[in-house]
């Protein structure tokens, strides 16, 4: 439901529009060095307000480390993080509340919970949890580096245009919103991360992948360009005994268990679904289709914010791989 992890746990907690955000982590070892000014290079990627094309909204996104922490170092209690929310317009979702919005969790959150969600901002279906996920990331980070793991993302297109800025302004000059493609990376893995079947390591990383909001599609390695391949063309061929291949086709996962490669993925984010433009849609209280517009501070383009979340989720489930791996050594005072 809302936690992800066999040893180490991550639960979301809170609201768009509620007192806070958060998230609880469970299994973080002790030992580790942990302050507030840590966060904050992650955290400020994430947030809005930032870049060209994301939304006005900027919260202050000030960490509050509330358990789990003593004397600047991880206890190994569980860590509880708390992000209070001070720049919200509620007022902006009472008025459009006759409309579910198409693409939004409007219209299935309000038969799942019989009407009782909080639906401003989109509630607990917003992307503004994702703020807990990045505080996950960044301990995760932090302790696949003891290993020299490192995870890195970057965005490869907006709109299938590699030019950033050309993508953008065809959302602009539509006076639209639009997707774009982002790519992430992890260098360092050893062999052996990872299960055959149910837990093998692109299922958890994709398990993982689709808690972001906006994401709608996967590929590991060649992906889905494999499917026009042969074989022989698509086989990662061993160069040497600790498994380095002369190519990466596999996206450094074979039998769901890391190989020694990089671990190279994709994934596809969809164009905001709060778009400017005048849609057509149910209206609750009459039962007609009507056209209506939506109100509120929404990212033109929502995968330039997606990269940080992309790299915490994918640490969140690479250190839970290297855990129950038992390749994690413990950190000595």
């Amino acid at each position: 439901m809302n936690s992800l992890g066999t040893l180490f746990r991550v639960s979301i907690l809170g609201e768009s529009h509620g007192e806070m955000a958060g998230v609880l982590l469970d299994g973080c070892p002790a030992g580790l060095p942990l302050s507030t000014e840590e966060f904050m290079p992650d955290l400020i990627r994430r947030q809005g307000g930032n870049q060209k094309g994301t939304t006005p909204r900027k919260e202050r996104d000030e960490p509050h480390l509330l358990t789990g922490v003593f004397n600047g170092f991880t206890t190994g209690a569980p860590l509880l993080i708390r992000f209070d929310n001070n720049n919200t317009r509620s007022s902006d979702y009472d008025q459009q509340r006759t409309h579910p919005r198409p693409g939004h969790a409007d219209f299935t959150a309000h038969h799942k919970y019989g009407g009782f969600e909080d639906y401003r901002g989109g509630g607990h279906f917003s992307g503004r949890l994702t703020v807990g996920l990045v505080a996950a990331g960044v301990i995760a980070k932090k302790i696949l580096a003891l290993s020299g793991v490192k995870v890195t993302a970057k965005i490869l297109s907006i709109g299938g245009e590699q030019d950033l800025e050309k993508g953008l302004q065809k959302a602009i000059a539509a006076k639209d919103s639009i997707g774009g493609l982002v790519e992430c990376e992890a260098n360092g893995l050893p062999i052996g991360w990872g299960e055959h079947f149910f837990d093998s390591l692109e299922s958890l990383i994709s398990h993982a992948v689709f808690a972001i909001p906006a994401i709608k599609g996967i590929e590991f390695g060649t992906g889905f360009a494999a499917a026009h391949m042969t074989g022989l063309e698509h086989n990662d061929a061993i160069a040497s005994a600790d498994g380095k291949t002369k190519t990466n086709h596999a996206g450094g996962i074979v039998g769901g268990i890391s190989n020694g490669n990089p671990l190279v993925f994709r994934v596809a984010v969809k164009p905001t679904s709060s778009t400017p433009q005048v849609q057509n849609s149910l209206n609750w209280d009459t039962g007609l289709a009507e056209d209506f517009a939506i109100r509120g501070r929404h990212d033109l383009c929502i995968a330039l914010r997606v990269p940080v979340v992309l790299e915490a989720v994918t640490a969140m489930v690479l250190v839970d791989a290297q855990l129950r791996a038992g390749a994690l050594a413990p950190i000595k005072k």
